[in-house]
């Protein structure tokens, strides 16, 4: 098995090994994590077949699988730790069975659970790298398989650090002018590192003075809503009305971060929408699926902004976490103003269950009262 040296001349040796046992993963291909003295190989559920389960057989023990307490939750077993369950028979027939058309736990029968060791987490945190769904199989790794396939081995530490050294990673790569519809001519700003392989944007609008308070968003990406026009969110019409009020208003920063469905990715995303559209919520249609309720951070952002030269905020942003994510990236939050839509039929369920279960501050957005005909509120007003 191939393992990354304590130190390496091309950047940090752990999140090396940790970016290539992503790679490994997102291709469908097993990795060794290793925890301490012992070792297993994890494969993910998300890409799984009869060839890797046979694979996983030639471990040592009994191959498993690692779900999130979520899904044990979802199948009526009040597990809250991440926990290993051991099918029987360990098949493609027997998973599908218990994961169900929707990738959601829809039958306990022949299951035994435990609560998972380090190495299992790390597997399950090593799919959630992935974004992949959060399930993994697992088997020890005995000689057979080990000398059977030349495995990358991660260890399991690594995998747990790897998104907070990402975020301290920050840096400018590259920056242009480009002209946008309403705003005129806007700056963007790309970083590298934050969260993942995975860049963000900054999007100056107008002329904001380093150094001196600027009106900011912090906007997770939306590929269905920000670029399709989606009815099922309010995330374009608050992307694209915020951008139109900061051109009027002088000038702001847009914060265009990389954290597809609520940092799920978008395959996971499109599961839950699935769901959603058989009368779950979009909290509970994620839960059903193994994650929790929001797997974004926002920590980055602060340093996003203060690397532009802005050190005070007009925070504009229903989300009480990205309030708190800025005040204690040590930025000073001068102010904060809702960005409020106009709910439609398509959405009015989906602003409730982010009102009600996240504790947005959408407290007064004709929620309770909306009917389908006109609404008094106007796209992204921020009083």
């Amino acid at each position: 098995m191939e393992s990354a040296n304590a130190s390496s001349p091309f950047g940090d040796a752990r999140q090396i090994a940790v970016e290539r046992a992503i790679a490994e993963f997102r291709a469908a291909r097993p990795v060794a994590i290793r925890s301490g003295s012992t070792a297993l190989i994890a494969f993910p559920v998300d890409g799984a077949t009869e060839a890797a389960m046979a694979f996983l057989q030639r471990g040592d023990g009994k191959p498993r699988v690692i779900v999130p307490g979520e899904k044990i939750l979802a199948a009526g077993k009040w597990i809250r730790p991440v926990a290993a369950l051991t099918l029987e028979p360990f098949t493609m027939e027997a998973l599908d069975a218990y994961f169900g058309r929707d990738e959601r736990v829809t039958a306990a029968a022949n299951e035994s659970f435990r609560a998972a060791d380090r190495a299992e987490v790390a597997g399950l945190a090593l799919s959630n790298l992935a974004l992949l769904l959060p399930a993994v199989l697992v088997a020890d790794a005995g000689a057979s398989a080990r000398d059977a396939l030349p495995l990358l081995t991660v260890d399991a530490e690594d995998v747990f650090g790897f998104r907070d050294r990402e975020a301290k990673a920050l840096k400018i790569v590259s920056r242009a002018l480009v002209p946008l519809e309403g705003a005129g001519s806007c700056e963007f700003v790309v970083f590298r590192g934050g969260d993942g392989f995975r860049d963000q944007i900054a999007i100056l609008v107008g002329n904001p003075t380093p150094g001196k308070p600027v009106s900011a968003r912090i906007h997770s990406a939306c590929l269905t809503g920000d670029l399709f026009g989606s009815l099922k969110c309010d995330c374009g019409e608050q992307l694209r009305g915020t951008v139109r009020a900061m051109a009027e208003e002088g000038g702001g920063a847009v914060l265009y971060l990389d954290q597809e469905g609520r940092g799920n990715g978008i395959a996971n995303k499109i599961r839950a929408y699935r769901l959603q559209d058989q009368g779950f919520d979009t909290y509970d249609a994620d839960e059903l699926l193994g994650f929790g309720q929001d797997q974004r951070r926002f920590d980055f952002a602060a340093d996003m902004l203060r690397l532009l030269g802005f050190t005070s905020v007009r925070l504009m942003t229903n989300n009480p976490l990205k309030i708190k994510a800025l005040r204690d990236g040590g930025l000073n939050v001068l102010s904060t103003h809702r960005v409020l839509t106009r709910p439609t039929a398509q959405n009015v369920k989906y602003l409730a269950a982010k009102r009600d279960k996240a504790g947005h501050l959408l407290g007064d957005a004709g929620l309770d009262t909306f009917d389908s005909g006109e609404h008094p509120l106007s796209p992204a007003r921020h009083p």
